[in-house]
């Protein structure tokens, strides 16, 4: 599963609330040190092919790598050619602004989770694309389909969604062992008691399942303010604590969640459509396991980020804004079903599973469930927390839930 580190260190910064650096290989075209460039000045395309540093920080490579290799081989008047890093998302934001201190922006672009775009936000080290770019995104939240529109609204302007999901949160389960799917967190409760140490999730501050349960069970439990963590999740607390009684321990990742699953140390789990989907093709968990969804369901959704750092030439500003609309064409989007890991994928209207490359066409139709279609249409859906408000849901878990049950 190491695909999946992306989803694990995206999360953590959150968490941490830690920014430390990022130092890439190249600089600007020439070496010469590359100046802020002000929207009015930045070309349409450039005036020569630039090379292109493009750090992930989310695990997105997975989903558009190809999109980007398509637009560099259509476009060799712009890009001439592209270097790719990862990195930990709590490396991001302070290496960044090392760079910029330096003078010298030898980052071009970051693929990001929610983590990682907010703590761009908070320490200034973001260029502003909307509305200064709004010429090169014409109808971009209409595009959008509406759940994607309302990630997009957390950027506050300093990020273009390129990918996106109705996460969960969903169940997972070996149906050997669980005779029926729990329908309530009411039933979850008394399943995990009738069967202690046989569920789990992990840390939800480094868990996009983790996550996702947390942020869903204020839904699920009619809690007073399920966009408040702080003052609106009496249920939710008092729920967590009470289910913790029965949890072994949390792992640190979603990782060992599914391979424990996948060993039977466990036989029920918290998963997404993505978490249940890929593990199942690369063959972490058997592909008997069963989902299901507690009642009354709302999804909560989660996407990934085109964020552009400060410092860029006007030429490389023009060549990042020519590849993010690229990225978000319908024909380039249908590569991001990929193979279930941010299923479905698309966050822009009309793009189907039959535009897919045929890979992730034979995944989905061997691995994917013909209820998430219905799933997804049928149960509203919801925008993750903002980040102050997942950092503050994070610290409570740690506190009143997780503590003293870490993972290995």
């Amino acid at each position: 599963m190491q695909r999946r580190r992306g989803f694990r260190f995206r999360s953590a910064l959150i968490a941490m609330g830690l920014i430390a650096g990022l130092t890439m290989a190249c600089g600007a075209p020439g070496g010469n040190t590359a100046q802020p460039a002000a929207a009015n000045a930045v070309p349409a395309r450039p005036s020569a092919p630039v090379k292109l540093n493009i750090l992930d920080i989310a695990g997105n490579l997975q989903l558009t790598k190809q999109m980007i290799e398509n637009f560099k081989n259509a476009n060799p008047d712009v890009i001439s050619g592209v270097t790719y890093s990862t990195a930990p998302a709590p490396s991001m934001a302070g290496k960044l602004k090392a760079e910029q201190d330096g003078g010298v922006a030898q980052t071009h672009l970051v693929l990001s989770g929610t983590d990682g775009l907010s703590a761009g936000i908070a320490n200034g080290v973001l260029t502003k694309v909307l509305p200064d770019f709004t010429d090169r995104f014409p109808n971009l939240e209409q595009n959008y389909q509406e759940p994607a529109a309302a990630m997009q609204k957390l950027t506050d302007g300093f990020g273009v969604e390129v990918v996106y999901y109705p996460s969960g949160p969903l169940l997972e389960f070996n149906p050997a062992a669980v005779a029926t799917a729990p329908t309530s967190p009411a039933e979850l409760l008394e399943w995990a008691k009738a069967n202690p140490e046989k569920f789990q999730y992990a840390n939800p501050a480094n868990s996009g399942p983790g996550r996702t349960f947390l942020m869903g069970l204020p839904y699920l439990l009619g809690d007073k303010d399920p966009k408040d963590p702080e003052n609106g999740w009496d249920k939710t607390w008092a729920f967590l604590a009470e289910l913790g009684k029965y949890v072994k321990y949390y792992p640190s990742g979603t990782t060992e969640v599914m391979k424990n699953l996948g060993s039977g140390a466990v036989d029920m789990v918290m998963s997404t459509t993505g978490w249940d989907i890929n593990p199942r093709k690369l063959g972490t968990v058997p592909n008997t396991v069963k989902v299901g969804l507690m009642q009354s369901m709302t999804w909560v959704t989660d996407a990934q980020y085109a964020l552009i750092p400060k410092g860029l030439s006007a030429d490389q500003t023009s060549a990042i804004l020519l590849l993010v609309q690229w990225m978000l064409k319908p024909d380039q989007q249908a590569i991001a079903y990929d193979d279930g890991y941010f299923y479905p994928g698309p966050a822009v209207k009309g793009v189907t599973l039959d535009m897919a490359p045929q890979g992730s066409q034979d995944t989905i139709k061997q691995f994917g469930r013909p209820e998430y279609e219905q799933w997804i249409a049928q149960y509203p859906k919801q925008p993750s927390l903002a980040a102050p408000q997942q950092v503050k849901a994070f610290d409570k878990w740690n506190k009143l839930v997780g503590a003293g049950k870490g993972g290995k």
